[in-house]
């Protein structure tokens, strides 16, 4: 169960004033002053995590520093300018500085949940019940040459079995160009359309089909070895594993917060 809107609590932590958001002012290094209000290197980290994500990646560190710098300038100027206004004692501004903070601490709190629930522990586990659970699923290697027509397939036989190489007759005549020397590499039958693939999975290691029609013309195959399909290793999928556990943990958090709650909604009939 995953909660897409803790994602927008950092921007939300930008309605908020920038010394609300500063570390130590003592240990800070001031960047910029407007009006006598600091910005410092700690309002430019907070900066870059709320919205450095939006500028160009081709900026260098130095153009991203700057254009972050510039922004907070101008915040601190609107800033100023609202208080001024006094745009912050409105109610409507109150209310929506209450909502903010609940989710501003909403996300401080799923934070400490996920540093502490995720682990190399928990990732191996997830990983593992994965790799368990995986059913045998067979896959094959094959070439294939994919020409417009039957008679320009028997052709294609016709050359093979005279002995010419499958992978240069697949560079010159195959109409699929994504596949180099006609190579489709490894496969299970589901990936392919199912006139392909019942032939393809038919053929034995080392021999080459009849030709076969589909939708996109007609093949010849050639199947090089056939194997069960290998279950990734843990490094190749641990990001997808770690965003996994994340989601986890903190799904799992809220909800035992709920179970621990009396909630009461108007909008549905009261649960028996």
């Amino acid at each position: 169960m995953a909660f897409p809107f803790v994602a927008g609590l950092r921007r939300a932590a930008f309605a908020l004033p920038l010394c609300a958001l500063a570390l130590n002012p003592a240990a800070a290094k001031v960047l910029a002053t407007v009006n006598g209000v600091e910005i410092t290197d700690a309002d430019l980290a907070t900066a870059a995590e709320d919205v450095g994500s939006s500028l160009p990646k081709q900026m260098d560190e130095a153009a991203r520093q700057k254009a972050l710098l510039d922004y907070l300038i101008d915040v601190t100027l609107v800033n100023q300018k609202a208080v001024a206004d006094k745009l912050d004692q409105t109610p409507e501004f109150a209310k929506k500085l209450a909502y903010f903070r609940q989710k501003l601490l909403m996300e401080t709190y799923l934070a400490k949940v996920t540093k502490e629930g995720v682990t190399e522990a928990a990732e191996k586990q997830v990983y593992d019940d994965a790799a368990k659970a995986q059913k045998p699923e067979e896959e094959i290697h094959a070439l294939h040459i994919l020409v417009p027509t039957e008679d320009e397939a028997k052709k294609v036989e016709e050359r093979l079995k005279k002995g010419e190489d499958f992978g240069k007759l697949a560079d010159e005549l195959s109409k699929d160009p994504g596949s180099k020397g006609g190579d489709l590499g490894w496969f299970t039958k589901d990936r392919m359309v199912p006139e392909f693939a019942e032939v393809a999975f038919k053929t034995k290691p080392g021999d080459v089909s009849d030709p076969v029609k589909t939708q996109f013309g007609w093949h010849v195959i050639k199947v090089l070895d056939k194997r069960q399909k290998p279950f990734p290793t843990f490094a190749e999928v641990k990001p997808q594993v770690e965003h996994f556990v994340q989601q986890k943990v903190q799904s799992e958090a809220i909800m035992k917060l709920r179970d621990g709650a009396k909630i009461t909604r108007t909008d549905e009939p009261a649960k028996k």
